[in-house]
């Protein structure tokens, strides 16, 4: 079976990160959301309330009349936060399981978050699937906001690692996505033949779909996971199917018609300096 990564790659790349002030967004959704727990609808609902907030991942929240509160059990567990308030918190029981401290709420949210007084929100992992009309969706709520672009590009990338040129390509495809820097996706015949072996690491985006991955051996070294592909990407992303794509962060550079692509900080690179 394949493992997960020891750091969650797609988890840590969709937080928000803005400079300035802490920032809590709520809007209504117009998605019908429906989320399951132990083989029962726990909630579902067409108008859910989606939370955007500074250094967070989205969190939906669900009125309270389109949750099963029967299969809710109230808990002594309680946090603050200081932008939205005291949360109290509910164990989730279905199936003969259960998820202790769930779900949570702020009943007294602070006059700046009023609008979360009414709604119960759920941790994404602890709870089975998690559904937006017919689809089912994984990792975390896709914000409206984040959008992933991907170009076709015949500009010259060149991908160096240990002093070696392990890929070039005049045919790569370019994606952007929102608060992360460019990715260039090589085509497989690009690279250096017998450089990849394949990894059992594995991981998710909501925005495009579940992650191989591939380590890299130049020069007698091995690197883990420095390469990853999306064999089956989402409908919504299908121009990046089966090509390849290697983290700046740890390759000597990437240039682009000759130029080093600049090397900016991400939770990827901040994990593993261990801050």
């Amino acid at each position: 079976m394949p493992k997960s990564a020891i750091f969650d790659r797609t988890h840590a790349g969709h937080v928000r990160e803005k400079d300035g002030p802490h920032i809590v967004e709520i809007e209504n959704s117009p998605r019908r959301v429906r989320a399951m727990f132990g083989g029962e609808t726990i909630a579902d609902s067409s108008r859910p309330l989606l939370v955007l907030e500074t250094g967070c991942l989205p969190v939906y929240y669900f009125p309270r009349a389109d949750i099963r509160m029967d299969l809710l059990v109230p808990t002594d567990h309680r946090t603050t936060c200081p932008y939205k308030g005291e949360a109290a918190y509910w164990t989730v029981k279905a199936g003969g399981r259960s998820a202790e401290n769930a779900a949570w709420s702020y009943p007294t949210p602070i006059p700046e978050s009023a609008a979360l007084g009414e709604a119960i929100a759920f941790y994404w992992n602890r709870i089975d699937h998690w559904y937006e009309e017919d689809e089912e969706i994984f990792v975390h709520p896709r914000s409206p906001y984040h959008r992933v672009d991907v170009v076709q590009s015949h500009r010259h990338v060149e991908v160096v690692v240990r002093g070696e040129v392990v890929g070039e390509s005049r045919r790569a495809r370019f994606l952007f996505e929102t608060g992360l820097p460019p990715r260039f996706y090589l085509p497989p015949e690009d690279l250096k033949p017998g450089i990849l072996s394949p990894s059992e690491t594995t991981s998710r985006c909501p925005y495009k779909g579940v992650a191989a991955y591939h380590d890299v051996t130049v020069r007698g070294e091995t690197l883990r996971d420095l390469v990853w592909t999306y064999p089956d990407p989402i409908p919504e992303c299908p121009a990046i199917r089966g090509l390849l794509c290697f983290y700046n962060e740890f390759v000597d550079e990437i240039r682009v018609d000759g130029v080093p692509v600049e090397k900016s900080a991400t939770p990827w690179s901040r994990a593993r300096a261990g801050s």
